[in-house]
């Protein structure tokens, strides 16, 4: 019987070890993701030789900024979401680093089309920090300048392309800030909403109200204005 009992011991002890090692296995397997289209800046990001050209050394440092920024599918490859978590890493010092959002001692929703990147400032304090976001795209551009929140629907669709808008708040005619499932990079840029992930929009539906101030700047890659 103690012969039996230490076996299974033994057995049990081997059935837990393999998960591990599977991980562990799996942590250190080659990384094959081919070159991308944020290729350059992300091996400047991470420290790597700036040649353009993807190496398994890079593909591995992409991969690990990745799982570190909870990006999904962390494979190694520089794509364009990877690109956009970039700078919101990049950013979240400092946003407004180059001072192109005006300081005012209210609250104002800062839209940087240039940098794809919205955060909230009340004086040069940010209280909701750089989050990635999707803008007009050609011909359907997010309107530039001062706006105001006038308006606010938690559960709205919208009623020219019957899609969800979570957590809209709109600003300037029927854009509005709101969240939007699936791929927030998809289309060439929205019909003129700033598109949000849904967490971040719920987060910041908790912080905004009427009234509050949005200002948006900047070109959107790809559009006019």
């Amino acid at each position: 019987m103690t012969l039996a009992l230490t076996g299974l011991a033994g057995l049990t002890g081997l059935a837990a070890a393999p998960p591990a090692a599977a991980a562990g296995a799996a942590a250190a397997a080659p990384c094959t993701a081919r070159t991308g289209p944020y290729q350059r800046e992300l091996e400047a990001h991470l420290g790597r030789k700036v040649d353009g050209v993807q190496s398994p050394e890079d593909c591995a440092a992409i991969r690990q900024f990745q799982e570190a920024n909870g990006l999904s599918p962390a494979d190694g490859y520089p794509d364009v979401a990877t690109h956009r978590e970039m700078l919101v890493v990049q950013a979240r010092p400092n946003p407004n680093k180059a001072g192109k959002c005006p300081v005012r001692n209210h609250r104002v929703t800062c839209i940087d089309m240039d940098r794809q990147l919205l955060w909230v400032q009340r004086g040069s304090k940010v209280v909701f920090p750089p989050v990635p976001i999707r803008t007009g795209r050609d011909d359907q551009e997010t309107r530039l300048g001062w706006h105001e929140i006038y308006w606010r629907n938690k559960d709205h669709v919208s009623t020219l392309y019957d899609t969800p808008m979570p957590h809209a708040q709109f600003f300037n005619g029927g854009q509005a800030i709101h969240g939007a499932y699936g791929d927030l990079y998809a289309y060439g840029g929205s019909a003129g909403c700033v598109n949000l992930y849904p967490k971040d929009a719920a987060r910041l539906w908790d912080l905004l109200t009427e009234g509050d101030a949005v200002y948006v700047w900047g070109t959107k890659f790809g559009t006019d204005g």
